[in-house]
């Protein structure tokens, strides 16, 4: 675990546990070893940081690459941050670009790690779970790591889009984990991708109880940060 990561985990951690109150299940199903996915749905940006918190390994998120390219003293800063979190950076202009990203994660999970995606690619802009997009399986089978069904629900009301400061204490937040889904030895064509993120997605649903709609959702005008998301898988 990055040393970053570690002081977050025993300085923010606890503040946020506090403050949020989480109610945690199924940690059961997150490996004490070796690489895996993390796949959820999309609520609001405290998604991120709540995960982060009750997970008990590092898990790396995407982050933006300009994020990583700041010049002065914000910008060494924001850099010396995202590098000390294991962090992976990923260019907002989708497409081939963005790809890099998609290749440094693969060494991550090979190498043991654990990565947080979200694959309806965006946060949900009425509640309800859309379709996902088929980068997450097809990450999964080129890395050969489970992914882990992750459903949050209440974070939209504590941080609804468009909120700068969470406001704890406006709903009860929950966090599921679900049973790792093992899709090795599956073929990588468009066919069994959109079989295996469909799979994903209803096991999603089970945790969280959202309304499915099986459309992907409406683009934001914020690019994602997400290449497992980009609109060509």
């Amino acid at each position: 675990m990055p040393l970053l990561y570690t002081i977050g985990k025993l300085t923010v951690a606890p503040t946020l546990r506090l403050a949020f109150r989480p109610h945690v299940e199924g940690l059961e199903h997150i490996p004490a070893t070796g690489g895996a996915i993390f796949a959820g749905n999309h609520l609001s940006v405290a998604d991120e940081l709540l995960l982060g918190t009750v997970v008990p390994r590092h898990l790396a998120f995407w982050a933006k690459s300009e994020y990583f390219r700041g010049t002065g003293v914000k910008g060494a800063f924001s850099k010396f941050v995202l590098t000390g979190l294991g962090a992976i950076p990923v260019e907002r202009a989708g497409g081939r670009a963005a790809l890099s990203a998609f290749d440094a994660a693969i060494p991550v999970l090979k190498a043991g790690d654990l990565v947080a995606v979200y694959p309806e690619g965006t946060r949900s802009p009425d509640g309800r779970l859309y379709r996902g997009r088929t980068g997450t399986a097809r990450l999964a089978l080129a890395a050969g790591v489970p992914v882990i069904p992750v459903g949050v629900t209440g974070t939209d009301k504590a941080q609804p889009i468009g909120t700068r400061v969470p406001r704890p204490g406006k709903a009860k937040i929950t966090i599921r984990f679900g049973k790792p889904l093992d899709f090795t030895g599956r073929s990588d064509d468009r066919t069994s991708l959109r079989a295996m993120t469909d799979e994903l997605m209803a096991e999603i649903q089970k945790l969280t109880g959202q309304e499915y709609v099986p459309r992907y959702a409406p683009k934001r005008t914020e690019p994602t940060a997400d290449p497992t998301t980009d609109p060509a898988s």
